[in-house]
């Protein structure tokens, strides 16, 4: 026997705007990561990451995995999963370098918020298995 929650059309149409800013704005995000841009090597050196081309590009890759993960409904929740974990980093990365705390250290947090609030508000199975009580 199979539960699901029902979701009402503004839930599911606000879910996948918020899932669809994140998907572009990640998109964008890992695209100039495996060119990648100038702007990419410049931040990872003020944040004490190498950069290697190399290396931007592995991040391009691993973002993009998990965004294509993330935008196909039935992997949609692993890459949900991956794409916190990469997010985490982010987080851990500016703690370390003491980035401000609202506009960069927490950005991964945001990001992480509208990754789960988007996935949450357009997909059922998760309503069922993370219900909020009235």
């Amino acid at each position: 026997m199979e539960m699901t929650a029902s979701i009402s059309k503004g839930a599911r149409w606000t879910g996948t705007a918020m899932s669809g800013l994140v998907i572009l704005f990640l998109l964008f995000d890992g695209g100039i990561k495996l060119v990648p841009l100038e702007i990419v090597t410049e931040t990872s050196a003020q944040i004490g990451l190498p950069t290697d081309p190399s290396f931007a590009r592995l991040l391009g890759i691993l973002t993009l995995i998990g965004v294509a993960l993330y935008a196909i409904p039935q992997t949609s929740v692993l890459g949900a999963i991956l794409l916190t974990g990469y997010m985490g980093g982010a987080v851990a990365t500016h703690l370390r370098i003491d980035s401000p705390l609202f506009s960069h250290t927490l950005f991964g947090v945001y990001l992480g918020l509208l990754i789960w609030g988007g996935l949450y508000l357009r997909e059922p199975r998760l309503r069922v298995l993370i219900p909020f009580r009235r």
